[in-house]
């Protein structure tokens, strides 16, 4: 794609987002469905007795994709409606059908379908794209079911869990938001042809009071543009609440990725794992050794945009006058489609990150090593008491006064977790190097971290994966 250098151009267009979403939310799209809904309505007009030959119809078909954006410009500065002017370069380029070209209908039966159509078409692509990095996510946590690492709370050491169990917070995440994309995407209907202030009154002149003949207008159009039904009541537009349900659901993603993203960004600075690097990749300007999170980096940039964007709709959806009023319109070009854009770089970034993320066994048992002799403490007493017979008070004073000691090493001194060492050497205790291992094993204090990763996987994850494979769009690629 050519970028223009001399002018501003949206990030999200130039930098981020990937080509089959641009496209939806492009120039084509848009207005070759326009042409789509002006056909649709023909038809339907034609069907219900209005006098609209074949050959207009078949006109009109020949010509949804050649638009003269030129003189739909020339057009708009001349009318100053965006609507008209397309009316009117369509008109050049179907005479014969130009008297019959939006017969009936006002400015949203083109804007407020197209948005409803450009919306459903892009909900699909990022149902794709989620379902990918779901099934990418799972394949991890999969892997991962049984190694044994840090879990934190307040991001303070607590127990252990498994870096499978971790995973799947992550991938519940993603199928909650699935779930919520699905429920939209199920309710979403066409604006259909209401008219002026939604009473459908232009087209019951047009039918001569025909209440039926108007309903399955309606009715019509919706199906001939994919849909099962129209909305039951409108204004002028659809209600805006549509616009803020759906990128409620896109915020959820940005959240689900953000939560992703800051998890990985915590655990490269503990040296647990690492995004994918290329082999010339710079982490940064001035200092050649550090291999920054940036894709993490930037999926938490992108998530807070779209978060924050979310707002739009609601404010719009809640300060809309009556029937109709137009301080949405400029919002909403913007809003709804670099919403759309951010998320679908989001899932990209996901999708690359958790499929070449690189684990580091070592680091991860050294940092859990550190602290799981405190965390076996009770363990130890327990076994000493019940299996040697020894003085549980007495056991108890010995562990105070090895902890605290080990902990001073450790914090004052910056040295290694000794506990288990004193513990061993300490004839109180009465342990064989053998006996100590295996009540120091990190499996033994997982819980059911690994059965809990299996079930997840094999009760919800996989039934879900294996119902909807045909639906798995590979994100985009991303530029780094």
């Amino acid at each position: 794609m050519d970028i223009p250098k001399d002018i501003y151009t949206s990030p999200l267009s130039e930098r981020y987002a990937g080509e089959k979403m641009k496209k939806i939310f492009s120039a084509d799209f848009k207005f070759s469905t326009w042409r789509k809904l002006w056909i649709a309505l023909a038809e339907a007009e034609k069907e219900l007795g209005i006098a609209i030959t074949d050959a207009q119809i078949d006109e009109m078909k020949a010509h949804i994709y050649d638009i003269d954006y030129d003189y739909a410009r020339e057009k708009e500065r001349e009318v100053r409606h965006d609507v008209m002017a397309h009316v009117h370069t369509y008109g050049k380029a179907c005479p014969l059908a130009k008297p019959i070209i939006h017969l009936g209908a006002t400015s949203c039966f083109v804007g407020d379908n197209t948005d409803v159509i450009q919306i459903r078409e892009a909900l699909a692509l990022i149902r794709g794209e989620l379902l990918a990095v779901i099934e990418a996510v799972r394949n991890f946590a999969y892997e991962n079911r049984a190694m044994a690492t840090l879990a934190y709370t307040h991001f303070q050491a607590a127990q252990p869990t498994t870096v499978g169990k971790r995973a799947t917070l992550w991938l519940q995440d993603l199928v909650l938001d699935l779930e919520s994309l699905d429920f939209e995407f199920d309710r979403l209907r066409l604006l259909g042809c209401k008219g002026t202030t939604g009473t459908a009154a232009s087209f019951l002149e047009l039918f001569h009071g025909d209440h039926d003949k108007v309903k399955r207008l309606d009715d019509l159009i919706a199906n001939k543009m994919g849909f099962k039904r129209s909305v039951d009541v409108s204004g002028q537009t659809y209600t805006r609440k549509v616009d803020y349900n759906v990128l409620s659901v896109l915020a959820g993603i940005a959240e689900s990725a953000a939560k992703f993203s800051n998890d990985i960004r915590l655990l490269s600075h503990l040296k647990e794992a690492e995004e994918p690097f290329e082999a010339g990749q710079i982490g940064s300007s001035a200092m050649a050794y550090k291999r920054n999170p940036m894709r993490s980096e930037r999926i938490a940039s992108l998530a807070r945009y779209v978060m924050v964007d979310s707002l739009n709709p609601a404010v719009t959806a809640a300060t809309q006058w009556f029937e109709r009023t137009l301080d949405d319109s400029a919002n909403r070009r913007i809003a709804i489609p670099e919403a759309f854009l951010a998320v679908d770089a989001i899932l990209a970034l996901y999708l690359n990150i958790i499929s070449g993320l690189k684990l580091y066994p070592k680091i991860i048992e050294r940092n859990l090593m550190r602290e799981l002799p405190f965390m076996a403490t009770e363990n130890i007493l327990m076994y000493c008491v019940s299996e040697k017979g020894g003085d549980r008070q007495a056991l108890h004073e010995a562990i105070r006064k090895h902890s605290v000691a080990a902990a001073a090493v450790v914090k004052e001194q910056g040295g290694e977790n000794d506990l288990l060492d004193r513990i061993l050497k300490d004839k109180t205790f009465g342990l064989s190097e053998a006996e100590l291992k295996n009540l120091v094993n990190a499996e033994a204090f997982t819980g059911r971290a690994r059965q809990q990763v299996e079930e997840y996987l094999s009760e919800v994850v996989d039934p879900l994966l294996e119902k909807r494979r045909g639906e798995i769009v590979a994100t985009s690629e991303i530029e780094v």
